[in-house]
């Protein structure tokens, strides 16, 4: 009875996680160049119960456990917004901004000028070209972004900006938002940028909502089961001291 509930335990516990995931990609459905997670769940085995009725002396019982989270790295919709500042990314790359932690890499594109004339993100960390951050005077208009990440203004050539490709995305860890850290970046070579886009968050509404309530209706089954559980025990323990009275 009590591997039961052990069982059932570790199933809400992996369901809360679950749950957790899906409300954080629900809640940035609407965060530029945003990234969904999802779980990896895999079978534990635990060989140590032992009872006099078993056939055997050993048997194993079946865990849940949330092993790894993953980043869903898909692409969402580019929007058009016609705002010279606004970039999107066409492949896999992601762009490279300075924060105070180092260097840090975004596939949100939305960028402005800071009042020191510094690109910024949306947050003002200072958006990285291949030559560090990219500098615009006061009077300079006109600014064109290529499909390269070259830039131009009424000024001349400003830059490139910094776009980086991963071997395995997958080692990079989420930091905040829509920041990434971690990885061996190395330079682009299949991805291109479209001035006047935003890269939309590649959150299925639908989907997540859905999953949503498939995650919750399964936690409160297996509290159920729980609740159940006690309740047998309850009664086995009623029953055995009716019988020693």
């Amino acid at each position: 009875m009590e591997n039961a509930q052990l069982i059932g335990l570790s199933r809400q516990i992996a369901l809360q996680r679950q749950m957790d995931v899906v409300a954080h990609n629900v809640a940035n459905i609407n965060t530029t160049g945003f990234k969904a997670e999802q779980i990896l769940f895999e079978e534990y085995t635990m060989p140590v119960a032992r009872d006099r009725t078993f056939p055997t002396m050993d048997q194993p019982l079946s865990y849940v456990q949330d092993w790894a989270t993953i980043h869903d790295l898909s692409s969402g919709t580019a929007q058009q917004t016609g705002n010279d500042l606004d970039v999107a990314i066409n492949g896999d790359g992601f762009f490279a901004v300075q924060t105070a932690a180092g260097e840090r890499w975004t596939r949100a594109g939305s960028f402005g000028i800071s009042n020191t004339g510094t690109l910024v993100d949306q947050s003002g960390n200072p958006v990285l070209g291949t030559g560090g951050p990219i500098q615009f005077g006061p009077e300079e208009t006109g600014i064109a972004i290529g499909a390269d990440g070259s830039i131009s203004s009424s000024e001349g050539a400003k830059g490139r900006l910094r776009i980086v490709e991963f071997a395995n995305a997958q080692e990079l860890t989420r930091e905040g938002q829509n920041l990434f850290a971690g990885g061996t970046p190395i330079a682009a070579t299949r991805s291109q940028v479209m001035q006047g886009y935003v890269e939309r968050s590649n959150v299925s509404g639908v989907a997540e909502m859905a999953e949503l309530i498939r995650v919750t209706r399964a936690y409160e089954s297996i509290a159920s089961l729980t609740s159940k559980q006690d309740d047998l025990r309850r009664t086995a323990i009623q029953r055995l001291g009716d019988a020693n009275a």
